[in-house]
């Protein structure tokens, strides 16, 4: 009885994430910290005592979303004053007054750099002390102050439950960007580039081996431009952070995400290749295969530098499965500028690529210097003629891997609610093989966080669909 009373007597905290898996890990943190102040979490927004959404503003749809969301939970602070309703991260970061100008019901308004703070400042609303703000302070550059010593010291706080999966985990291994692409807020709310020491990565790996994850996701804005001396007093970089974390005991594939094409070393690229659990799939934006366009977004390469990076990074890593980002639409892209990107597509055949219609983003270099002057129904045009081209190459290049055999990392239950014909009655599972391809098979739910064979029966565009063959006998 007292236990049942314990529970009834938690907070509820319901948070919503939108964006990157930054954002994911973000919201695992500041979870895990409201959850020793006597906070659980809640999928019923009505049942909460706080409401958080933790935001992303690299596109103007995100940002969209999330004031849809604070105009319907005005409704709820309505009839209960004492709700506590945040926003956090990026949109935090960027918008702090015009948040609080659109939703006034708002209480709080916290950037990533201070996402430590709130535990502090939701008891200080709580407690009648009115509105909250905690954002990084902008230097007379234009950049953020450091947000280093917040960035160190809470990472390690972890909320299980928010994970991908019990046995998938996030760890940061750098925060922040100096590349000041035209298009790109991240410089502006996420601050100066900053590397994480690799002890404190390593005891976070051995951490979460502890708690039973088998896959870990290292992450970064621009994540192989990772570079720290250790305690060892030698300079570590990304492909030394794989090794050591890939021979972590307990630790069975390791992930890398985002690159930046500048710095796809060759020692990063023979990491890849030489150590089993490192996952063969690498996501590298090129944005656009014009280079007027990539001038004019500052990314600082040519197309022929990314097609040779391209080429050593294939030569390099046999079979290698590699993805990529496009901008359509940005300042000045006319139909040559935009067919010179779908001649990079059909060149590189990427596994797939994340296509984005241009919108401008307030406090950017593009948003001062370049009139956003490709008409939207051209921006959806090319969007969906760059997808078409995408998608017909993942199709082509998925029907040739038809009869090969895989070892996939089983997930959980397939979302997917198709079923194909000849299949029987049980689970619907999927999981990735270590070119992250997702693949979806029939099996035994107790298969989850395990290793099977899986052939390759048939295939879309986006999923590979197979037969496990000689499972091993669940534990």
């Amino acid at each position: 009885m007292a236990e049942e009373l314990a529970a009834e007597a938690r907070k509820k905290l319901y948070l919503e994430t939108v964006g990157c898996q930054m954002n994911m890990l973000d919201s695992e943190i500041v979870a895990a910290k409201l959850r020793s102040e006597g906070y659980e979490l809640t999928d019923d927004v009505e049942a909460a005592d706080a409401v958080f959404y933790n935001t992303c503003s690299v596109r103007q749809h995100a940002e969209d979303k999330i004031y849809s969301a604070l105009g319907r939970v005005r409704k709820l602070k309505s009839r209960n004053p004492d709700l506590a309703v945040g926003v956090l991260g990026c949109m935090a970061q960027k918008d702090q007054a015009e948040i609080l100008k659109r939703a006034p019901h708002v209480d709080l308004v916290v950037g990533p750099g201070q996402l430590d703070r709130v535990p502090e400042l939701l008891a200080a609303v709580k407690s009648g002390g009115g509105k909250a703000m905690a954002v990084s302070k902008a230097r007379r550059d234009g950049t953020l102050e450091s947000i280093a010593q917040s960035f160190t010291v809470y990472d390690p706080d972890r909320e299980p439950s928010l994970r991908p999966t019990p046995f998938q985990a996030y760890i940061r291994v750098m925060m922040g960007c100096d590349k000041f692409c035209t298009y790109c807020v991240v410089p502006s709310v996420r601050g100066p580039e900053q590397s994480r020491s690799p002890e404190a990565i390593l005891t976070e790996a051995q951490m979460l081996v502890d708690q039973g994850v088998r896959e870990i996701t290292l992450l970064g804005q621009t994540v192989n431009s990772y570079e720290k001396k250790g305690q060892d007093g030698r300079t570590w970089r990304l492909s030394d952070v794989l090794n050591a974390v890939q021979g972590t005991p307990g630790i069975d594939r390791v992930r890398f995400v985002t690159n930046f094409p500048n710095d796809m070393t060759d020692d990063l690229l023979q990491a890849v290749r030489d150590f089993p659990g490192i996952s063969r799939s690498i996501h590298v934006p090129a944005q656009s295969g014009c280079d007027v366009i990539l001038k004019r977004m500052k990314r600082m390469y040519s197309v022929a530098q990314y097609d040779e990076m391209l080429a050593r990074t294939r030569e390099t890593i046999p079979g290698v499965a590699i993805s990529s980002d496009f901008i359509v639409g940005f300042c000045g892209e006319d139909e040559a500028s935009f067919e010179r990107t779908m001649r990079l597509v059909e060149r590189a055949r990427f596994k797939n690529s994340f296509i984005f219609k241009y919108s401008t983003r307030q406090g950017t270099k593009a948003d001062s210097l370049y009139p956003d002057d490709v008409p939207e129904d051209e921006k959806k045009r090319r969007n969906n003629a760059l997808l078409a081209l995408q998608t017909r190459i993942s199709l082509e290049d998925n029907e040739q891997l038809v009869g090969r055999r895989f070892d996939v990392l089983v997930e959980g239950p397939s979302r997917s609610t198709t079923r194909r014909e000849g299949w029987g009655g049980q689970e619907q599972l999927m999981g990735r093989t270590l070119c992250d391809r997702i693949m979806v098979f029939e099996g035994d739910e107790r298969w989850v966080g395990r290793f099977v064979p899986v052939r390759v029966e048939a295939v879309s565009a986006v999923t590979l669909f197979g037969r496990v063959e000689n499972p091993v006998e669940p534990a």
